[in-house]
């Protein structure tokens, strides 16, 4: 039979086809060699939830173009065997990628999803309560695992039975669904319908389910400090710092603070882009000084997404439950090369206290403050869920304090 008789794919069909099925193939290498390393755990999930879309659109624009019908000459058996296989690999193109969503939405291990390093994806909603539940996390593992050895076989199965009708006696199938590799021997590829409602409703689904972590953190964020709710069982109530009389305006333009550590063994260092302090600083009269600086922790931003979304998150910062954190100084003292300071932070439900060192350049009325100090994030109760033992994330963690203030 001449194969310009073979009825063709449409152009969107095998586009979504060779990347839905170029994704697929590298996810299965992804998934053997990712152990132990964050980027391509991130990546694994950008690219399951990359299937999950493309397969949506898939299943959306087959339902508006049927496929061209199998070859006459075809067995019936070989026919079934060919809708079946056909209907397996759809069904898991859409299950996997879900399956992979509710795994991760049911670790105890609170690492955020960020796409591509780009786009914050939300865990799933209704799974919100069995996090950490570790019998329907290891049934979901058994089923994401068993369901990728299903979908390797039925990949064999679906290239064998392409290439045997291919090289058989029979009307091929390739011709159909490669564009261009059989020049003018190709069958013209039909009309095709619904573009808008199979590519554009995938893409609004995408944009729909990607706003959430957009919307919760914008009704997250907080003007000013909650009330501190009350401590858990066994652990110490945090009582707010005392505000204080300030006697200098701090120059927010030219002031920061920052904080720098090491994740897997790089530097990374970030800001807090909303704080304020109040400054009652005295140089001859030290003991009467004191700072008190309130921290918006959600506007914490580094230069990676991922590393913004963790701290976000319950088991960092919790800015939804505790939006702010404070700092305050006290027990000044003259050094040979500054001024040191007690630095009493109280974020979560912890307070804990470390030296600070500084130097105080005053010039008239004009002071310029650089100064350091160093807290252990396991004595603030933070990233001890997924890296208790300090892994990924070491426990020491730097924050530097630059800028300038005028006196009133």
């Amino acid at each position: 039979m001449s194969a310009t008789n073979t009825s063709r794919y449409t152009s969107v069909a095998i586009a979504l086809h060779w990347a839905i099925a170029i994704l697929i193939l590298f996810m299965i290498w992804l998934g053997w060699n990712m152990e132990e390393n964050e980027a391509r755990y991130q990546l694994h999930k950008s690219i399951g939830i990359s299937i999950l879309i493309l397969s949506v659109a898939r299943v959306l624009w087959r339902l508006m173009n049927p496929p061209p019908p199998l070859p006459a000459d075809m067995k019936p058996i070989e026919k079934t065997a060919s809708h079946w296989v056909h209907m397996g690999l759809y069904v898991l193109m859409i299950a996997m990628p879900l399956l992979g969503w509710a795994l991760v939405s049911t670790s105890k291990f609170q690492v955020p999803t960020v796409l591509f390093g780009t786009v914050s994806w939300p865990n799933l909603p209704f799974l919100g309560g069995l996090r950490g539940n570790e019998i329907v996390h290891a049934v979901l593992e058994t089923l994401h695992s068993k369901g990728a050895w299903v979908i390797i076989g039925l990949l064999v199965l679906h290239v064998a039975g392409a290439i045997k009708h291919e090289v058989s006696g029979e009307e091929g199938v390739l011709k159909r669904m490669i564009p261009g590799l059989f020049g003018s021997t190709a069958a013209p590829q039909p009309r095709a319908r619904g573009f808008l409602l199979a590519l554009g409703g995938s893409a609004l689904l995408f944009a729909l389910i990607a706003a959430v972590p957009l919307i919760s953190q914008s009704t997250g964020n907080a003007s000013a400090p909650a009330p501190i709710p009350p401590a858990p069982e066994g652990e110490t109530q945090v009582v707010a710092p005392a505000t204080i009389e300030p006697n200098w305006v701090v120059d927010y333009d030219t002031s920061e603070i920052s904080f720098s550590g090491v994740h897997d063994g790089n530097d990374f260092t970030g800001t807090f882009k909303d704080w304020s302090a109040d400054v009652s600083f005295y140089p001859d009269e030290l003991a009467n000084s004191a700072v008190l600086v309130t921290i918006q922790t959600g506007t914490a931003a580094t230069a990676k997404k991922l590393y913004n979304d963790s701290l976000r998150a319950p088991e960092w910062f919790d800015v939804k439950t505790y939006p702010a954190a404070t700092v305050r100084l006290s027990d000044f003292a003259k050094t040979d090369t500054g001024y040191s300071a007690t630095a009493t932070l109280q974020l979560k439900q912890r307070s804990v206290s470390t030296p600070l060192a500084f130097t105080l350049d005053i010039n008239g009325d004009v002071a310029t403050l650089n100064g350091e100090a160093t807290f252990d994030r396991k004595e603030l109760d933070l990233g001890q869920t997924s890296d208790p033992n300090a892994q990924w994330v070491k426990d020491a963690v730097k924050v530097t304090v630059t800028g300038q203030a005028t006196r009133k």
